[in-house]
C-alpha cells in the first residue's frame, strides 16, 4: 500500500547499498580530488595492503587463528613475479605462476600449522614465515639477497597502461573491490558460517559432523589467495622486491591492521591498512617519532575500543543515538561479528 512506510529492514538494506555506492564513487574520484601523484600512490598502497589485511582477517577474525607468517606468502608471490619477469617471461605467465605457487605454499603452510591451535599455531606460522625470509635472504643465486630483484615494466591489461599513478590506482581499485566482494560472499556463505562455528565451538561443530580441520584448511587457502594477490600488486607497485618485504615486521603490521580496524568485520582491515600506511608514509614526514605516535594510537584503540575501531565507532554512535532518545539508526556501518547471523551458538568457556 502506498500509504504505508517501508519496513526497517528494507530501509537498512537500501541504506547500505546507498552507502556502498557513495564509497565506491568516492574511491573512483580520488585521483581527481588529489592530483598529486605521490598521494595517489599512497592510496594505491592503502588498497593493496587492505587486500593483504582482508586475507589475514579471514583467519584472525572469522577462524580465530592468529598468523604471524603471512608476509612469507605475500613475499613468495612477489618474488615469483619478479623472478619470472627478469627471466624474460610475460606478465600473464608470471602472475598465474605466482598465484599457483603461492597456493601450493599456502597448502603446505596450512598442513603444518593447522596441526595445532592457539599459541602453538602462532609459533608455527612465525617459524614458517622466518624460514621463507631466511631463504630469500640467503639464497642469493635465486633472490639476489639484499640487492633484491627489480621489475622493469608493468602490465597493460586490455591496452590500459598501468605506468602512471592514476592507471595503477584504478587497476588496484578494481582488484580491491573484487577482493572485498569475494570476502563478503565467503563470510555470508554456509562455509563462512561453519568457519565461525569452528572459531566459537570447535568441539560442538565436530560433534555435529563438521570436518573442522577441512573447514579451516579451506579458509587458509582463501586467505593465502588474497595474500598472493596483494603480493603481486605490491611488486608491481614498488617495481622491486627484497627480503625486507618478508620480515616479521611485515606480518606484525598486517596483524595490527586487522586488530586496530576490527577483526571479523569487512571494513576493519581497510581502516587498519589506511591508518598504518598514512602514518608510515605521510605523518612520518612531519613527525619524527612517528613510531611512538602509531603505538599510542594502537594503545588508545585497544583501551577504548577493544573490539576494533570500526565496530567500536558503531557502538559509540548507537550509544549516542540512544542517549538522545532517538530510534536506532537504520544504516549499520559494520558489525563486530557479521557471520554470527547464521549460527546461534554460545562461545565455549
Amino acid at each position: 500500500m502506498s500509504g504505508l512506510q517501508s519496513p526497517p529492514m528494507t530501509r537498512a538494506f537500501n541504506g547500505r547499498h546507498l552507502a556502498m555506492a557513495a564509497a565506491v564513487l568516492a574511491l573512483i574520484a580520488v585521483p581527481y580530488a588529489i592530483p598529486e601523484g605521490y598521494y595517489v600512490n599512497i592510496a594505491s598502497q592503502i588498497l593493496l595492503y587492505a587486500i593483504f589485511a582482508m586475507g589475514l582477517n579471514v583467519l584472525v577474525g572469522y577462524a580465530g587463528l592468529v598468523s604471524l607468517g603471512h608476509a612469507g606468502l605475500f613475499g613468495i608471490a612477489a618474488y615469483v613475479v619478479a623472478y619470472l619477469l627478469a627471466a624474460g617471461h610475460s606478465h600473464t605467465v608470471a602472475i598465474l605462476a605466482a598465484l599457483v605457487i603461492s597456493l601450493v605454499s599456502t597448502a603446505g603452510f596450512a598442513a603444518l600449522s593447522l596441526r595445532a591451535s592457539g599459541i602453538s599455531f602462532i609459533m608455527i606460522t612465525l617459524a614458517l614465515g622466518e624460514i621463507i625470509w631466511g631463504v630469500a635472504y640467503r639464497w642469493i643465486s635465486l633472490t639476489n639477497g639484499d640487492n633484491g630483484i627489480s621489475v622493469a615494466t608493468r602490465p597493460a591489461p586490455f591496452g590500459f597502461s598501468l605506468s602512471s599513478a592514476t592507471g595503477f590506482y584504478y587497476a588496484t581499485l578494481i582488484v580491491f573491490l573484487l577482493a572485498m566482494a569475494a570476502v563478503a560472499i565467503f563470510v555470508r556463505s554456509p562455509l563462512g558460517a561453519a568457519l565461525c562455528g569452528t572459531r566459537d565451538q570447535p568441539r560442538r561443530m565436530n560433534a555435529l559432523g563438521y570436518h573442522v580441520w577441512m573447514i579451516r584448511f579451506c579458509a587458509f587457502m582463501f586467505s593465502g589467495l588474497l595474500t598472493a594477490v596483494a603480493g603481486v600488486l605490491f611488486v608491481y607497485y614498488t617495481e622491486f622486491i627484497s627480503p625486507q618485504a618478508l620480515a616479521l615486521t611485515a606480518s606484525a603490521e598486517g596483524l595490527l591492521m586487522v586488530i586496530s580496524g576490527g577483526a571479523g568485520t569487512l571494513l576493519g582491515p581497510v581502516f587498519g591498512a589506511a591508518l598504518v600506511v598514512i602514518v608510515k608514509n605521510v605523518v612520518s614526514a612531519y613527525v619524527t617519532r612517528w613510531n611512538f605516535m602509531l603505538g599510542a594510537i594502537f594503545v588508545a584503540i585497544v583501551v577504548f575500543m577493544p573490539e576494533g575501531f570500526v565496530p567500536g565507532a558503531v557502538r559509540l554512535a548507537r550509544a549516542a543515538w540512544r542517549k538522545r532518545g532517538r530510534s536506532r539508526p537504520a544504516i549499520a556501518i559494520a558489525e563486530s561479528r557479521p557471520c554470527t547471523e547464521h549460527m546461534n551458538v554460545e562461545r565455549e568457556p
